[in-house]
């Protein structure tokens, strides 16, 4: 690991300011960054870590005024055992228990979930051996090399890593909204794929608060994960409903550069009742635009039976 600065900040002005420039970065529980600063995959070496959790008012768990808002530092591990999101925000607490080990999640936050860096071995190479396009480079070796765990619905910029947040789909499909010093940003218009970040957050901008609005009288949620390890893995697929109104909301991740929102399998399923056929419908619609590479075809079955499962979760 090179040697970085480190320091504590007080405010949220204070981070601004010390972000602004783009050459510092800011670290909150660290589980991913520490990993990327150890490997050496950044194309720019961070020259100062900015810590936010000791900025004071950021990490909280309440509800007010029907809406649920969770501080940016707040803690996974206490999200999974909130008993109010357990009842009425299943979907979010049954994300955040999936992500990884017990120990990561007593350190890693909401905040930095969502804001977490793509998977791929290429980019995620030890010492930036390959200048993908993702680094700024002209080539996503993804394309012509390994690529099983891969996005299923085709390049966004040219890339085909996929989007890892457990958290990300949950919060999509409970309509959530992303708050930072700046402005507010739905949940789903959150992400982007940019060199080498995976959000619209701005040099200078910092996530302050998650805010989901009252749910559907008498909704239900809930969040699958396939992955090879049932601990310390990333998902192969995940996927995350609400059901509520006649309506459903249904997202899917790591099955595309961002999360993705599957809106065919929710006109498949709209104003219809949750059973084996209606699921297996929307199974089927969720995964229609499909385009896998060879090696990933698997993923498109996986990503059908999920959505078809946590619908009938829901019941």
């Amino acid at each position: 690991m090179k040697a970085f600065n480190h320091t504590n900040a007080k405010t949220l002005a204070e981070a601004k300011t010390a972000l602004a420039g783009g050459k510092n970065i800011i670290i909150a529980g660290g589980t991913d960054l520490i990993g990327t600063l150890k490997d050496n995959i950044l194309p720019t070496y961070p020259a100062t870590l900015i810590n936010i959790k000791t900025i004071p008012g950021l990490d909280f768990i309440k509800e007010e005024g029907g809406v649920l808002k969770i501080g940016a530092t707040t803690r996974l591990a206490d999200i999974a055992a909130n008993p109010v999101i357990n009842q009425k925000y299943t979907a979010l607490a049954q994300a955040a228990g999936r992500v990884a080990t017990p120990h990561v999640r007593d350190m890693g936050t909401i905040g930095g979930n969502i804001a977490q860096l793509h998977r791929c071995w290429y980019f995620r190479k030890p010492e930036n051996r390959f200048n993908c396009v993702r680094k700024g480079g002209t080539t996503c070796f993804a394309m012509t090399g390994d690529n099983r765990y891969h996005s299923i619905f085709g390049a966004s910029g040219m890339c085909i890593a996929v989007h890892p947040s457990d958290i990300a789909p949950a919060l999509i499909a409970l309509n959530a909204k992303v708050v930072t010093n700046a402005r507010t940003v739905d949940a789903e218009n959150f992400f982007e794929v940019k060199k080498p970040g995976n959000t619209v957050l701005a040099a200078d901008e910092v996530i302050t608060e998650i805010r989901i609005p009252a749910l559907p009288a008498g909704a239900r949620s809930a969040f699958l994960k396939f992955a090879i390890r049932k601990s310390i893995d990333f998902p192969i697929v995940n996927c995350a409903v609400m059901v509520g109104g006649g309506a459903a909301r249904i997202a899917l991740n790591a099955v595309a550069p961002k999360p993705y929102r599957a809106t065919k399998a929710e006109a498949a399923i709209a104003g219809k009742p949750i059973n084996e056929a209606n699921a297996e419908a929307a199974g089927a619609a969720a995964v229609e635009d499909a385009k896998p590479f060879a090696a990933g075809k698997f993923k498109v079955q996986i990503a059908r039976t999920l959505v078809k499962r946590a619908l009938l979760a829901t019941v």
